[in-house]
């Protein structure tokens, strides 16, 4: 069920699913320059059962950005099956494959008993999967945390209620919901996860470079890594991580190209969704500024744009 999606020659790199980020340009940007899989953002499956355009657009493609993931979350077997019919129906051969979010920190999702909730009621998520797996006409993973908190960690024997319920691959995140995004991700942990099953497993969590994805790769053996924060404003560093892997000397984009791209990417957005996007935006374009000289008083500016033509007076 993973023919496609993983490489007996080369481990997956992978753009993960982020809220009000993993969009079609950014997916297409990302794919441009090496990302294996690419995920859309979380979607809610109670949405999609309510046919909210809103939440369809989420998954709004073209055939440059295709075949891709699309990530859902739910706590109702019932309601996320319903989800992915419509899902295959929308998007037919285009989808490559169903996540399910159980590793969601953010209060808003867990406090309503999705995202990592779900890793405190396993028998809940085994059904989910299960439920899933059987609507489901392309392979289904899930990705997961560490754990609840410190006396909650329970990734391996999470992982294999995934396993055995159907889950074609899986992606541990190294953090416990407690910690949401702060600490450092536990590879120890990516390993236990890879050593508990025996189906593909992705690490995610402190992969921002070339150096930590092989670090990552080398002390889990996980069968890919997932890049999320690490590749905010910096679509690049696909091509960075895939020249290693390869190899090969890797040269770094020049600031011209940082621009270019930035504003590439701009120009796309704005294409695809409207003139309101700019608001949207200016949190991707504050990212490409990072390490840019006098990059605050950039941002400043860019936070207060309004058009397409301010942007490129600001940038150019």
């Amino acid at each position: 069920m993973t023919k496609g999606i993983f490489s007996a020659d080369r481990p997956a790199v992978c753009l993960a699913p982020m809220a009000g980020f993993s969009d079609r340009t950014f997916r297409l940007l990302c794919r441009e320059r090496g990302a294996d899989l690419v995920f859309s953002e979380m979607i809610s499956a109670k949405g999609l059962l309510y046919m909210s355009e809103k939440t369809r657009a989420l998954y709004f493609t073209r055939d440059e950005d295709a075949p891709f993931c699309v990530q859902l979350f739910g706590s109702e077997p019932e309601t996320l099956a319903n989800a992915v019919a419509i899902v295959e129906r929308d998007l037919g051969e285009k989808l490559l494959s169903i996540d399910l979010n159980m590793g969601c920190p953010a209060p808003k999702i867990a406090g309503n008993g999705d995202g990592s909730a779900l890793m405190l009621d396993p028998k809940l998520a085994g059904r989910i999967v299960a439920a899933t797996v059987k609507a489901a006409h392309v392979p289904v993973s899930v990705k997961f945390r560490k754990g609840w908190d410190d006396e909650h960690l329970n990734a391996e024997a999470f992982a294999r209620v995934c396993e055995d319920n159907g889950a074609a691959f899986v992606t541990i995140h190294g953090r416990t919901r407690a910690q949401m995004y702060s600490g450092k991700a536990d590879r120890a942990c990516m390993a236990a996860v890879k050593q508990a099953v025996s189906i593909p497993v992705i690490a995610n969590g402190d992969v921002h470079d070339a150096a930590s994805a092989l670090e990552t790769l080398r002390e889990t053996g996980c069968d890919g890594i997932m890049l999320g924060r690490g590749a905010l404003g910096n679509p690049f560093v696909f091509a960075e991580i895939r020249a290693a892997l390869d190899g090969r000397v890797y040269t770094p984009p020049t600031w011209e190209e940082r621009r270019e791209t930035a504003l590439r990417h701009a120009r796309m957005a704005l294409a695809e969704k409207g003139d309101h996007a700019i608001v949207e935006l200016r949190k991707h374009l504050a990212f490409y500024l990072r390490g840019f000289p006098e990059a605050a008083k950039l941002r400043i500016r860019v936070n207060s744009c309004k058009t397409l033509e301010e942007l490129e007076q600001i940038w150019g």
